[in-house]
């Protein structure tokens, strides 16, 4: 009699509970984008960027967990948290007791629309205003990003995210940016990023006409505008430069980018494209 192989229980008991974690997460997607009665605020103050408030913030909630690995007893960052497109969903999603989430934003209102809509009912949700330089969204602000440091304790969160931030500054805000968030990580902890990323496949598909925005395919970079009169309406970056800048500040690559559809990629699960790294746990 032929014996049949053995079975690895241990990877297929794994494989059922990535299984049910996906089928739970997919739930809770769901839920998250049909719920009415979650907090939204009016249209008066939707200004960041095109689509439905509930279905883009689960889309990334979902990016947060399978991509960057998001726990839900862990401490989040967000920057440039605008209205709490991002925050909402993830008030579903962390623990009410052990996660956290601060966010930040140099634009008044969104911070005071989150401070009074969600923080009486998520205490654990934090919004605050820095008066921050920026030519499209705050351009009276008090202090440029390079001078200033995120009111944040050195090692204090394990996750932050900069959802369509970098596609609005300049390189040296860029720059600021990334050595604070090495700052403000915990050894191991992750920061996830959507953004434009420029490189050869983008330039072709560019080229074609099959983007959008229109970023220029020429140029040394490592920035590229889409509307040279209005800089930072759009900024693309450098995949290579982008790569240096974080590595400098302590930053490594957590995960390979996942390419989004923006430069006419076919099958690409965001329209941006979204990176991961982790903080380097050799780095001081």
């Amino acid at each position: 009699m032929s014996s049949l192989p053995a079975i690895d229980l241990s990877r297929a008991e794994a494989a059922l509970e990535d299984a049910a974690a996906n089928a739970r997460l997919d739930w809770l997607l769901q839920v998250i984008g049909a719920n009415r009665f979650l907090p939204e605020p009016p249209e008066s103050l939707q200004f960041v960027g095109d689509g439905s408030f509930r279905l883009i913030g689960a889309e990334f909630l979902g990016h947060f967990v399978r991509y960057g690995r998001l726990m839900p007893h862990e401490h989040v960052l967000d920057l440039g948290c605008g209205v709490g497109r991002m925050a909402v969903p993830l008030t579903q999603y962390l623990d009410p007791e052990r996660g956290a989430y601060d966010g930040v934003d140099v634009v008044q209102p969104g911070i005071a629309w989150c401070s009074a809509r969600i923080t009486p009912v998520y205490p654990r949700f934090r919004f605050h205003h820095l008066d921050l330089a920026n030519s499209l969204y705050n351009p009276r602000g008090a202090v440029a990003v390079a001078d200033a440091g995120l009111p944040f304790d050195d090692a204090s969160f394990d996750f932050v995210t900069a959802t369509s931030v970098l596609t609005h500054l300049p390189p040296e805000d860029v720059i600021a940016y990334a050595r604070e968030i090495a700052r403000l990580l915990r050894p191991g902890g992750r920061c996830f990023l959507s953004l434009f990323l420029m490189n050869d496949a983008a330039r072709r598909n560019l080229a074609s006409g099959a983007g959008r925005p229109a970023f220029p395919t020429t140029g040394e970079g490592p920035d590229f505008y889409a509307d040279p009169d209005v800089p930072l309406a759009a900024v693309a970056y450098e995949e290579v430069a982008l790569a240096r800048i974080f590595a400098e500040a302590g930053l490594v690559p957590a995960a390979g980018p996942a390419y989004g559809h923006w430069s006419g990629r076919a099958g690409a699960a965001s329209f941006q494209d979204l990176c991961l790294f982790s903080r380097d746990r050799k780095a001081p």
